[in-house]
């Protein structure tokens, strides 16, 4: 059966780190889409981001939307119990992954999300930010609610994450619902793309490219040009005309 759209997905390891803690899913079949990004050294962040997405992966589809909604956040809580005991039995803080991802329904589309992994959604040439990073500003010298690759300078302080799979005792994941019409475009990306690529970019390429495909490539290209201090991400779906 044909579907009413059409998505394409890449990640990079990017031009410093050694190894990739991103990964992602891109399951039309499903309709669902996911950028999952790790964190905990490089075997643990790319053990976690594999996991929720493996994990995702295997679900079956069955039922109304609100069914597949739970059997996903399921699956979320079921990996978070296992990093936080695979974190115990290393002897490590924590082993974790932030995690957003994309549902389609009938008439619209259910985006859900932990941490600083983002979601856009691009209609009538303009681009919103459909998610709300879970982060705090942190002055230097005050505790971080928790470490991992998650932190990152400014000259006001660290962004910090307060939210991750892996990271608490209790899974909180937020959704948001967005329209589902002809010509929309969603983005869904790990931070490693909008530490290098901003959104009156990702809003330019958006309007400038007419397939999930191109649109892709032109944003990873794009990060890849630059500095790439991240691994970068970034799943594109287009709703078909």
């Amino acid at each position: 059966m044909s579907t009413p759209y059409r998505s394409a997905g890449e990640t990079t390891t990017g031009k410093v780190r050694k190894h990739n803690e991103d990964a992602i899913l891109v399951r039309d079949d499903l309709g669902l889409w996911a950028v999952a990004d790790g964190m905990g050294g490089y075997t643990a962040g790319e053990y976690a981001s594999q996991l929720i997405v493996e994990r995702l992966g295997t679900l079956n589809r069955s039922g109304d939307v609100f069914d597949f909604i739970e059997a996903i956040e399921d699956a979320l809580v079921r990996v978070n119990e296992e990093l936080i005991d695979a974190a115990a039995g290393r002897g490590v803080d924590i082993i974790g992954s932030t995690v957003v991802l994309l549902v389609h329904a009938q008439d619209y589309m259910l985006c859900g999300w932990v941490g600083d992994s983002r979601a856009y959604c691009f209609e009538a040439d303009r681009l919103e930010q459909i998610t709300t990073d879970h982060v705090v500003g942190v002055r230097r010298g005050d505790p971080t609610p928790f470490s991992g690759k998650g932190s990152s300078r400014s000259e006001a302080g660290t962004r910090a994450l307060t939210r991750a799979v892996g990271a608490e005792n209790l899974l909180f994941v937020d959704w948001a619902v967005a329209g589902c019409r002809r010509g929309m475009q969603f983005v869904l990306c790990s931070d490693g793309l909008n530490k290098e690529v901003d959104d009156a970019e990702i809003e330019a390429e958006c309007r400038r490219r007419r397939s999930a495909q191109e649109l892709t490539a032109g944003l990873m290209g794009m990060a890849k040009s630059r500095a790439a201090r991240d691994n970068v991400s970034a799943v594109t779906v287009r709703v078909r005309d």
